[in-house]
């Protein structure tokens, strides 16, 4: 693929036909961009196993982080068409993303990133990359090098948060495996809201609770708290670790 530099350059001029609430919108790139800060990421395809697992859940995850950093939106585009990114929304944790179905491949190709991938069945579609722009100009690309697949090693949401901040301040990542009706795990919850944490609830069911815990926490009981990759314990744990 040759890649033209677009930093410094307007984004391409283009109306994107979406579908919502059962009626079809026109969207323009200029009520996504004009007058705004916002990060783009764009990606192969909806559904498929990188951009699912990896590319949108982080750009979701780090929004707040973006929002307090001067970022207005994030987009993350696709030649897809709207029904495909709709359903993909559905299926995701996008709620801080939106998600923008370029289904003719224009504002891909004005990009200068449209890529034959028939090989894969796929047709035309998108380069992996991710910039920043601001009132629609282009300030920042990270485009993935010209490597055979699917390379995905700049277009990340953390590169792109540390090249406008390397000092952001990114959400805590919080877990803790849980049991229904067990009281030290509602404490343990109440704890963790009041100090202002969103935690992911792992409730393990009766059946596998006991090998669980032990392969993850090397623990019988529960709640067990993980915070940023620590293992902070049980409650009692956690009371301590709040305590400091």
């Amino acid at each position: 693929m040759s890649q033209q530099n677009q930093e410094g350059k307007r984004v391409p001029n283009v109306t994107f036909h979406v579908r919502q609430n059962n009626e079809w919108k026109d969207i323009t790139t200029d009520e996504l961009f004009k007058g705004k800060t916002v990060v783009v990421f764009s990606l192969p395809g909806a559904f498929t196993p990188t951009c699912s697992s990896t590319h949108l859940p982080r750009y979701n995850e780090l929004a707040p982080a973006f929002a307090a950093n001067g970022v207005d939106s994030i987009l993350c585009v696709s030649v897809n068409d709207t029904f495909v990114m709709n359903e993909w929304a559905k299926d995701q944790e996008s709620d801080n993303v939106t998600l923008v179905p370029d289904g003719n491949g224009e504002f891909t190709q004005g990009m200068g990133m449209l890529v034959d991938k028939s090989d894969l069945g796929f047709g035309k579609r998108s380069w992996r990359y991710s910039m920043l722009v601001k009132d629609g100009v282009v300030q920042k690309v990270f485009s993935e090098p010209n490597e055979p697949g699917d390379p995905f090693k700049v277009s990340d949401a953390d590169t792109m948060l540390n090249y406008i901040n390397p000092n952001a301040k990114k959400p805590d990542q919080v877990a803790i495996l849980t049991r229904a009706g067990c009281p030290f795990c509602a404490k343990a919850k109440a704890l963790l809201a009041d100090r202002g944490y969103k935690y992911v609830e792992i409730d393990l069911p009766h059946t596998d609770r006991s090998r669980a815990l032990g392969a993850i926490a090397g623990a019988r009981t529960v709640p067990q708290v993980f915070i940023n990759g620590q293992h902070i314990g049980s409650w009692e744990d956690l009371e301590k670790w709040a305590a400091k």
